[in-house]
């Protein structure tokens, strides 16, 4: 086939042709977008009327599902970031829905990316507000509806505090993403943590000595673990899988003060 004027084919469409389309894909997605808005209407409304009132809605090991088996499907152009994004917001929506939902974000030295992040992970349909200490972030996830997102930073062992309240779960790692850097910050909430297939549990100690002395005890009992904080005295381990609270390699683990204090999902593109 020859190339016509300015080296295009016959194959090629126009862009204007293109922008016809495009305009046309907006109006169905539209559409589609506003029939998922008025079903999930329906959904806290069935909620509702079955009486399942006055409890946070979030379902993380849910959620996790729905983004795996979304990123599995075959696509030709949709970034995983942008296919994470986009149904965030809609998830978000859905719970906001539902009752209340509000996050409460403590970033220790650097606020503004921890907000960032918090944003990515759960839409703009939550109220959220940045506070100074990391006890008004877990404040604000002890009411109805509230999660806290907090820094990682070494200034803080707030991570520690969870060992002394069993209702509050560690959940979710910011950000999801491993393109979107390392891990920076955790979520916490009074939601339910379950087995997702892939994930990391946060387990924290209070044994003397270096990481690696821990690390090595627990690899000797088969558990794989990594150092990611240490502050006050305490160190705070990602354990590569899903355990439970009363496992008995983690009861033999060195350490006089410990416990795990939730599980989260691994990275969603990895």
């Amino acid at each position: 086939m020859s190339a016509a004027k300015g080296g295009k084919t016959a194959a090629t469409p126009s862009l204007e042709a293109v922008r016809e389309r495009i305009d046309a894909i907006d109006a169905e997605l539209l559409r589609l977008l506003d029939e998922r808005a008025e079903l999930a209407h329906a959904v806290a409304a069935a909620k509702a009327a079955a009486g399942d009132v006055g409890r946070f809605g979030l379902r993380p090991g849910r959620e996790t599902q729905v983004m795996r088996r979304l990123l599995a499907s075959p696509r030709k152009a949709a970034t995983p970031g942008l296919v994470v994004r986009v149904w965030r917001e809609l998830m978000a929506e859905s719970l906001r829905l539902q009752g209340p939902f509000h996050l409460a974000v403590w970033g220790g030295k650097d606020p503004g990316r921890t907000a960032e992040l918090a944003r990515l992970r759960f839409g703009a349909a939550p109220t959220m507000r940045q506070v100074a200490k990391p006890e008004e972030a877990l404040a604000e996830a002890r009411t109805l509806g509230g999660v806290a997102v907090l820094s990682l930073a070494r200034e803080s062992a707030w991570w520690g505090r969870l060992l002394a309240e069993p209702k509050l779960k560690v959940f979710s790692t910011l950000p999801c993403l491993a393109a979107w850097g390392p891990m920076a910050a955790l979520a916490v909430a009074e939601v339910e943590v379950e087995p997702t297939g892939d994930d990391v549990t946060f387990w924290v100690t209070d044994a003397p000595g270096s990481a690696a002395a821990v690390e090595d005890a627990l690899s000797r009992d088969g558990v794989a673990a990594s150092l990611l904080v240490e502050s006050g005295g305490l160190k705070l381990f990602s354990l590569a899988g899903y355990y439970m609270a009363d496992d008995a390699r983690l009861a033999r683990a060195p350490g006089r003060l410990s416990g795990v204090i939730g599980a989260a999902p691994g990275p969603l593109d990895v």
